[in-house]
């Protein structure tokens, strides 16, 4: 069990006031704010010591310093190895207890893409740029990716509720061997909206992504009513930045947002994808014709408040990495 919090002086001598003046252990710990259970211990050591002092606790002090704590940010049997060959032995219950008691908590370490002090540097300094542009500003972006779509919720995870050795099929999640394939899709969206999908079929070259460019990304533009001063918004890939690519746009004279590399955390395309798997997950499409039917659909059936949404707290995604120094955040 976590180590609980101490009360300050002050709390403890207000309590046994109040409980002087009559008043029971709930209304007393409603009316400060704190546990009934917290106040009757309290008041059982006032009757018993007629004092309002924190009393020492047992136990030998702890060998893991608050500074110590927290630095950790490793492995539990890495960090007993290091501090083993510092000349400090300590178990691992020991470590776990000053861990929890610091607000850590065992996670699954996320996977980001690899960032080289260049790349570091350019998403610090795209996110110092516009940290204070306004929302409007963001409202002109056409934002862009493209995503992987799994049939039968290959990657999807649900919680359910379920007695001990009950397995209905509710509360199930239905696969099939060797997978149930993939699509590749290349969507856009606004604040104003979601733009045109394309399923990508084989492998996309220059030509194919400049045909997606004309066919799916200028429509987009004109049925969600951009307006002129829109911007296109690519990552760096070399289809994007071939001399072709940047011939045709000039030719369009399409303005393109300067795009720090390996900075899908800065797309939030990349949470309308999610929002579109959601719903696709609850159509449970039974082959991939199917599957780019639904994905099309429901693509044109997110509301455009999501997106819109999406746009307008985007200045947290800038503050976020200047917080980091350009390393990956929490988007």
């Amino acid at each position: 069990m976590a180590k609980t919090r101490e009360l300050c002086k002050d709390i403890r001598e207000r309590i046994v006031d109040l409980y002087k003046a009559g008043m029971g252990n709930r209304t007393i710990g409603k009316q400060l704010g704190e546990k009934a259970t917290n106040v009757g211990a309290i008041i059982r050591e006032w009757k018993k010591f007629k004092m309002t002092v924190n009393f020492p606790r047992s136990g030998d002090p702890c060998k893991i310093s608050p500074h110590g704590a927290s630095m950790i940010r490793t492995t539990p049997q890495d960090l007993v190895n290091d501090l083993k060959r510092a000349g400090t032995t300590i178990s691992m219950k020991t470590f776990s207890n000053t861990i929890r008691h610091h607000g850590f908590k065992s996670c699954i370490a996320r996977k980001v893409p690899l960032l080289k002090p260049a790349h570091v540097q350019a998403r610090q300094s795209f996110a110092s740029d516009h940290l204070d542009d306004p929302e409007g500003e963001w409202e002109k972006v056409m934002w862009s990716d493209q995503t992987k779509v799994e049939s039968y919720s290959l990657n999807s995870t649900r919680r359910v509720w379920r007695k001990k050795d009950e397995y209905n099929p509710k509360n199930t999640i239905p696969t099939v061997k060797h997978g149930g394939g993939n699509i590749i899709l290349w969507g856009y969206f606004s604040a104003k909206g979601t733009g045109r999908m394309h399923r990508i079929e084989g492998r996309m070259d220059g030509a194919m992504y400049r045909e997606i460019l004309s066919n799916n990304l200028l429509p987009s533009v004109g049925s969600l009513n951009m307006g002129r001063g829109w911007v296109c918004q690519h990552d760096n890939d070399p289809k994007h930045t071939a001399r072709a690519t940047k011939g045709w746009l000039l030719k369009k004279h399409l303005k393109v947002l300067d795009w720090p590399s390996q900075s899908p955390d800065l797309n939030p395309i990349e949470n309308l994808w999610r929002e579109l798997k959601v719903c696709i997950d609850q159509q449970q499409p039974r082959n991939l014709k199917d599957l780019e039917k639904v994905c099309m659909e429901e693509g044109a059936k997110i509301p455009a408040e999501v997106c819109a949404n999406l746009v307008k707290n985007y200045r947290k995604c800038m503050i976020s990495v200047s917080a980091t120094k350009g390393c990956s955040s929490k988007y």
